[in-house]
């Protein structure tokens, strides 16, 4: 089958790959009709989500159809089409039975103190090779894939797999209420939907900061109020949007591979904190194979963080839902001389998708609103690149896979 492979940094491929077969008897065999290409991917492939290992299968986002299941697995059949969350859970350890699905006890063949599991990522958390590929072995499928209604179609379905769910817990972290004013930081893909998140919580204004002008339209269209980093200091334009007091709450939707300001009050503001970042950024990423102009890790690790906590009003909350890795600071004292309250970890998966699923299939709301494009695998190089550019329009990307003639 095809699949794409991580072979090193700066390095995947699509390859011929052995096509996976049942291990456990929890397990399922699903045949991918679509997945997506995410920004942790693209972490892994310019380095700054260490520990991947040659010859993994990317993603961690798909939808696809029960083949085979585990003698063990009995609310799937074949035929039933099926989201698959992007953390793996066993269903039965203490934090699985409370929700915590990325915590899991089990699902991590490292051992529980190891983090969360999930596919297509670094030695970590399995590894478990991902869904970019024509057909996927699905750890605890007794517990993990949640089925779904006629009426909800791949497009709106594969936003369900990571994106959605990660940016509502964000938007939970960040204990959104009725009224309250958001800064969202990154208006990526899981940026859209935590600003989409954040208004489904009552969210009374939502600030939206990025510099990247397609995204910043899409986060106009969703109705936030927007700021482009490169022409504002977004903490200045947020205080005095509000009255000088700053947001209630913050989430982070970034993570490490965080870019600085290049022109603007933004950028001399910033300008005593390069030290930090080139720093920071030698011990997120101590090997990099940039080329062409693509996989060139950020160059400023810990700037949402910075942004953030001086935003945010007195006693407000701060998400981060962004990947991080060691090396990258927070201001701590910043934020506890402002009693801030910080929250943040890997989303929990299967806690989320069926209220999702049941907003999506009522019409409530319509995820591939967010979809901007959908390849087919034998162009999956070329949208990565794009994808990873940052290129005008390119804000989240589906695959469909070419599957074997029967």
């Amino acid at each position: 089958m095809k699949a794409v492979v991580f072979r090193g940094i700066g390095d995947i491929r699509l390859e011929n790959v052995r096509e996976p077969r049942l291990e456990e008897p929890t397990d399922a065999i699903v045949r991918i009709t679509a997945s997506a290409i995410c920004g942790t991917d693209l972490h892994a492939i310019r380095g700054t989500l260490s520990g991947m290992e040659n010859g993994t299968v990317l993603g961690h986002e798909g939808v696809g159809v029960v083949e085979e299941t585990g003698k063990q697995v009995r609310n799937l059949k074949p035929g039933d089409r099926v989201v698959i969350p992007s953390t793996i859970g066993c269903g039965y350890c203490s934090y699985c039975r409370a929700g915590y699905y990325s915590q899991c006890d089990h699902a991590n063949p490292n051992g529980p103190d190891q983090g969360s599991a999930f596919f297509g990522g670094p030695k970590s958390s399995g590894p478990f090779d991902g869904l970019q590929a024509e057909f996927a072995r699905i750890p605890f499928a007794n517990v993990g894939p949640v089925k779904l209604p006629e009426e909800v179609g791949d497009d709106d379905a594969i936003l369900l797999s990571d994106i959605f769910p990660t940016a509502y817990f964000g938007a939970e972290l960040a204990e959104i209420c009725d009224g309250n004013s958001v800064a969202v930081f990154g208006c990526g893909p899981v940026g859209l939907f935590a600003i989409m998140s954040a208004q489904l919580r009552g969210a009374g204004r939502v600030f939206a900061v990025d510099t990247i002008a397609s995204r910043l339209d899409k986060a106009r269209e969703l109705g936030a109020e927007v700021i482009d980093f490169n022409r504002e200091d977004p903490v200045e334009a947020i205080r005095e949007a509000t009255g000088g007091i700053g947001v209630d709450r913050a989430i982070d939707a970034v993570g490490v591979d965080a870019v600085a300001p290049k022109k603007g009050p933004a950028a001399r503001n910033a300008k005593d904190l390069r030290e930090t970042f080139a720093r920071e950024r030698k011990k997120v990423a101590p090997k990099t194979r940039p080329k062409n102009g693509n996989w060139e890790p950020g160059d400023a690790p810990s700037m949402v963080l910075h942004w953030a906590v001086e935003a945010l009003a007195k006693a407000g909350t701060f998400s981060v839902i962004g990947v991080y890795n060691e090396g990258v600071g927070l201001d701590i004292a910043g934020a506890m001389e402002k009693n801030l309250t910080l929250k943040m970890g890997n989303c929990n998966h299967r806690r989320y998708i069926p209220k999702l699923l049941e907003l999506v299939r009522s019409g409530a709301v319509r995820p591939s609103e967010i979809l901007s494009h959908r390849q087919p695998m034998d162009r999956v190089i070329e949208a990565y690149k794009a994808f990873d550019r940052r290129e005008p329009g390119w804000i989240k990307v589906e695959l469909e896979p070419e599957l074997k003639a029967a």
